[in-house]
């Protein structure tokens, strides 16, 4: 498939400037666009979700040409590059990613690789979140983001989808060779299934907590992300602010 080059694409994530993800994106994001630039967080901010930084100033650092650190979320990063660093010519797109670890279900609520995506698409740019699935930590499989993803966003960048929708693309954990063609799928459940609090003491005799999403489910119905993921397909969702619960609302009876 062959497709004109966009003129400038934003890309960012939530795993931090020097995250071996952000740079399998920019490699991926060279071949789709004439100019790439990278705005991503200083530190990890997995797990900050959609957030802003409100109540504390924000810092931008250079890391080489057309790459910036921000102390801040992958939201602030999107907004310090759409708005300020971009602002005389917005990007043509946001990639945001490739995240460590899938993003399924439930679990894309708390992602900042989704987050920065939609504040993305909340400032009208079409916005794709991708992360990569894995087994061992050690032991990524980066090469099937790599390989796969330009297609895959190419074609996802020939469909027509709506404005405030944001995609939400997964790569399986498998060999290349072995991933299966992309699906469109809903969100459904995911693995994730609660969350824990594990209560350690420092040195100095003072108590510290770390907070632990815990993902137990294993299976999920057919048709979701994650159940497709798990056969071997690349996934997209496409995703939206709206989160009406309609069934509920539909049969509410208030006295």
């Amino acid at each position: 498939m062959t497709q004109q080059k966009l003129g400038r694409i934003l890309v960012t994530n939530d795993d931090g400037i020097d995250a071996t993800g952000l740079k399998v994106l920019e490699q991926v994001a060279a071949q789709l666009a004439d100019e790439v630039w990278v705005v991503a967080p200083r530190a990890d901010q997995s797990g900050t979700s959609h957030s802003l930084s409100l109540h504390a100033p924000l810092r931008v650092s250079e890391h080489g040409e057309r790459r910036f650190a921000v102390t801040g979320t992958p939201g602030d990063c999107v907004v310090i590059a759409v708005q300020h660093l971009l602002k005389d010519a917005r990007p043509d797109l946001v990639l945001s990613g490739v995240n460590r670890g899938a993003n399924l279900g439930m679990e894309t609520v708390f992602s900042g690789t989704v987050g920065a995506a939609m504040t993305g698409m909340l400032l009208g740019i079409r916005s794709i979140a991708l992360s990569q699935a894995y087994s061992d930590r050690a032991n990524v499989p980066w090469d099937n983001a790599l390989t796969h993803a330009p297609k895959v966003l190419q074609a996802l960048l020939s469909q027509d989808w709506p404005s405030d929708a944001c995609l939400n693309v997964n790569f399986p954990n498998c060999d290349q060779q072995a991933t299966l063609p992309l699906k469109v799928t809903r969100q459904g459940a995911g693995p994730l299934n609660s969350m824990s609090v594990r209560t350690e003491v420092d040195p100095r005799g003072f108590d510290y907590h770390w907070i632990r999403l815990n993902n137990a489910r294993e299976v999920d119905q057919p048709g979701t992300e994650m159940a497709e993921l798990a056969a071997g397909h690349i996934t997209v969702t496409p995703l939206q602010f709206e989160r009406t619960h309609m069934a509920a609302l539909n049969d509410a009876v208030l006295k």
